[in-house]
């Protein structure tokens, strides 16, 4: 039996600082506009994310227009709303609450089988798993976006059945995360906030 190894590659220091240690929650975004092609190439690399049994629950609503901006606001809390008007690009992130209908494509091996066992499951059941998986993806959804040279402000206050009625009628996604995207504007950032320390958030055995 031959046995291999791989080594996988390092992120240098200037690559974990635009991911990681330096990137910020923008708040204002500048008037730079943010192509259609970035935002394909943001899907292109959050596609990879894991998620549970390849189910890949996350949906993305790239809204573009100023029209579409206008009839997002209105399901978003006031202090979200100037932000979400002036940014260049915002993301509806949403999860499918009928991911295992798509098993026999992502995991054609046991598809049918994956499909028929979750579709047994209660719906409350069900839309947690959903959610979970969603949940991951979005972190990466957050890495793709820095990876891009742009800054996210990912925000919690709206009214996501409305959100649904309005851009997703008749359709099984359901809204879980609002993201600006764009280049910062002015001001973009609050203090830095502290991090809890690793002797109180890290264990080991």
């Amino acid at each position: 039996m031959t046995t291999t190894t791989t080594t996988l590659d390092t992120l240098d220091d200037a690559a974990r600082s635009l991911l990681f240690t330096e990137a910020r929650t923008a708040n204002t975004f500048s008037d730079i506009p943010v192509s259609d092609d970035e935002l394909r190439g943001i899907w292109d690399l959050a596609r990879w994310s894991p998620s549970l049994a390849n189910s890949q629950p996350l949906r993305v609503l790239f809204v573009r227009t100023q029209e579409g901006r206008e009839r997002l606001v209105t399901h978003m809390s006031e202090g979200n709303q100037a932000k979400t008007l002036t940014a260049p690009a915002v993301a509806v992130l949403a999860y499918d609450a009928e991911f295992h209908e798509h098993f026999p494509t992502v995991f054609p091996e046991r598809g049918q089988m994956y499909r028929d066992n979750f579709a047994g499951m209660p719906a409350e059941a069900l839309e947690g798993l959903a959610k979970y998986s969603a949940a991951i993806q979005t972190g990466v959804f957050l890495l793709a976006v820095r990876a891009h040279g742009l800054a996210a402000g990912p925000m919690g206050g709206f009214d996501g059945p409305a959100i649904d009625a309005e851009f997703f009628p008749g359709t099984t996604w359901r809204t879980h995360l609002v993201v600006n995207i764009g280049h910062p504007g002015v001001d973009p950032w609050f203090d830095r906030l502290p991090r809890i320390a690793a002797d109180d958030a890290v264990s080991w055995a």
